[in-house]
């Protein structure tokens, strides 16, 4: 008998949610040259029913083509179909990049890294998600009560994340009803952001086949707790080598490191915009949230938008190695290529800049008074998406990095979900957030 198992053509948009077309398996070789077609209209989709305005008539056509290197096939259950997928580019039907792709514009950027800097980027994620279902009971938090509770689809999804080689690091439970974390450890260049993709699918597919519900919504109910998609950086030179720590240096930030951090803290408002870009990103982002309102760096500060991660080894050289960058300021209805890139090229605009290293502060902003901050050169992050889109729309230099037409469309589909908020009440759109992611 035939079989029916289908290869699903994956690519990420710009609302950070994976979009599809499959095909018959036995098909995939003889069509991945060329990939399948699709009206770029579609990069304009909000992630309910509507479609913003935007630039594109119904004969501009993208192709997506898959790259192989990033395909998957993985059986959870007998009983079930395999999840068989692959990440895809969108390009230009002469094979370049379109200019909305968003995998594209993280390639490009990490590109421009290394050429200007000798530097490869090394990325990590921590993926916050809430499962929902009918016989789901509030459990102590952080207890192994709550772990064991949903021991089945613990386990299933453990497993499959092991076969798929992501690099899983850590399955624990969180402070929310039915919330965990999945951590992934480190990898080199754009397969960071790839590993992130494939991780929130294969946590959902293991949801679906265990009858449950998994959502990775920053804000599944205005008083839910939120979750949080924590980006993990660390510079490696071509020897290998830790390029970001320096044993003599504040907060053990190198020269580069410093920069780096102190371009992402310039351009952080308009970064919101791509980092924590729907309108209930905003009922998670604040002070004494442990997710950050104001633009600080800061040494092991959970209220930082740049937190430094020392490690905890004695030896320089493990100390080196285990040295990270954490940004915070990012969630999960953004797409990891757009808000990875964008960091990118605001921590290597602020390295061509030769920026000095950022005030490292400790304890909350909140807590000082409005000129103790002014004084100290601290600002508010935006407070709504609306704010957020304002500063985009003024830096020049984050709008630099897109084509007009990228930015056109990207505003455009962002101011259409803030009308859809603001015409709604926050439950229900937090409903509707969580049902989409």
């Amino acid at each position: 008998m035939t079989s029916g198992e289908l290869i699903f053509l994956v690519w990420n948009d710009l609302v950070g949610l994976s979009r599809t077309r499959g095909l018959p398996v036995g098909e995939y070789e003889r069509r991945k040259a060329h990939g399948l077609g699709w009206a770029l209209a579609g990069q304009a989709m909000t992630p309910f029913e509507d479609i913003a305005e935007n630039p594109w008539g119904p004969m501009d056509e993208g192709r997506q083509i898959p790259d192989d290197a990033t395909r998957q096939r993985l059986l959870l259950r007998p009983e079930h179909p395999p999840l068989h997928l692959v990440l895809c580019n969108s390009l230009n039907p002469d094979g370049s990049p379109w200019e909305c792709c968003t995998r594209s514009f993280l390639a490009a950027a990490l590109d421009d890294l290394k050429a200007e800097t000798g530097l490869d980027l090394h990325i990590a994620y921590e993926n916050e998600f809430a499962l929902y279902g009918e016989e789901l009971r509030w459990a102590a938090p952080f207890s192994l009560d709550a772990v064991r509770r949903v021991a089945p689809f613990a386990d299933l999804c453990v497993a499959a994340l092991i076969d798929a080689e992501l690099g899983l690091e850590t399955f624990e439970p969180e402070y929310g009803v039915g919330q965990f974390e999945v951590t992934n450890g480190p990898v080199a260049g754009l397969a960071g952001a790839d590993r992130v993709v494939l991780i929130r699918e294969v946590v959902r597919e293991a949801a679906r086949q265990s009858g449950l519900r998994a959502t990775f919504s920053p804000k599944p109910a205005p008083g839910a707790v939120g979750n949080g998609c924590h980006l993990h950086l660390s510079l490696w030179d071509e020897d290998g080598n830790a390029a970001a720590y320096d044993a003599d240096a504040p907060g053990e930030l190198s020269t580069v490191a410093a920069s780096f951090c102190a371009g992402v803290q310039r351009h952080v408002a308009a970064l919101c915009a791509l980092t924590a870009p729907s309108p209930i990103s905003y009922l998670r982002l604040g002070p004494h949230h442990w997710s950050c309102g104001y633009d600080i760096v800061g040494v092991q500060n959970r209220e930082a938008a740049v937190r430094i991660c020392p490690s905890p080894a004695a030896d320089p050289k493990d100390r080196g190695e285990a040295f990270n960058i954490e940004i915070r300021f990012t969630d999960a209805t953004a797409s990891p290529y757009l808000a990875i890139g964008a960091v990118v090229r605001a921590g290597l605009q602020g390295v061509r800049d030769e920026l000095p290293c950022p005030r490292l502060v400790d304890g909350e902003p909140d807590d000082l008074s409005e000129d103790e901050r002014g004084a100290l050169g601290i600002s508010r992050l935006p407070t709504s998406l609306d704010e957020a889109l304002d500063a985009l729309g003024q830096d020049e230099t984050v709008k630099g990095w897109f084509t007009p037409t990228m930015v056109e469309a990207y505003t455009a589909l962002k101011r259409h979900e803030v009308r859809l908020y603001t015409e709604s009440r926050p439950q229900h759109m937090c409903e509707r957030y969580m049902q989409a992611y």
